[in-house]
């Protein structure tokens, strides 16, 4: 079952080679400057700008973030938790889905196919601080009828980067 999907497509634009050059460049380093991006694809300024405006307008560029070192705010348990519903129904997912999205922990929350409805990834201080989030934050949730944890012993390969050759 699907539970809050959102479709944001609004494009009728095809990209073509600067585009994609652009948003790689973003992706990659989203605080690069205009004049910057323009050396880099071998355009003016102004064309570079109105491409970027565009790409942000169509929803191919969602925001711009800086990505934060999550051992250095002491946050560096990384824990996958799969989740199991008791019941199945719009209104008791989305219910769930707007229960989990409150908590601060959570950082991704997908809807999966398989033996388990939710896979979480949680971001916490130590092992400590996952147990009172199981108990406190994730035991009031509604409807939970099971939750499976993984712990990340090292992070191997972590990227926000959406891969654009094919």
């Amino acid at each position: 079952m699907i539970y809050n999907t959102q479709t944001e497509n609004n494009s009728s634009h095809k990209l073509d080679e600067v585009d994609l050059h652009l948003l790689d460049l973003l992706q990659t380093q989203s605080n690069m400057t205009t004049k910057e991006l323009a050396k880099r694809v071998n355009l003016s300024p102004t064309p570079v700008f109105e491409r970027v405006k565009r790409l942000e307008k169509n929803g191919y560029i969602k925001k711009y973030i800086a990505v934060l070192d999550a051992d250095k705010l002491d946050r560096g348990l990384i824990v996958f938790c799969h989740i199991t519903l008791k019941q199945h129904t719009k209104e008791i997912g989305n219910q769930f889905v707007e229960e989990i999205t409150a908590l601060k922990e959570v950082t991704e929350c997908y809807n999966i196919s398989g033996d388990y409805d939710f896979l979480l990834k949680v971001l916490v201080k130590d092992m400590k601080h996952y147990q009172d989030f199981v108990f406190n934050s994730l035991g009031s949730v509604s409807n939970i009828g099971s939750a499976h944890s993984t712990f990340v012993m090292s992070e191997i390969k972590h990227t926000h980067a959406v891969p654009l050759a094919d």
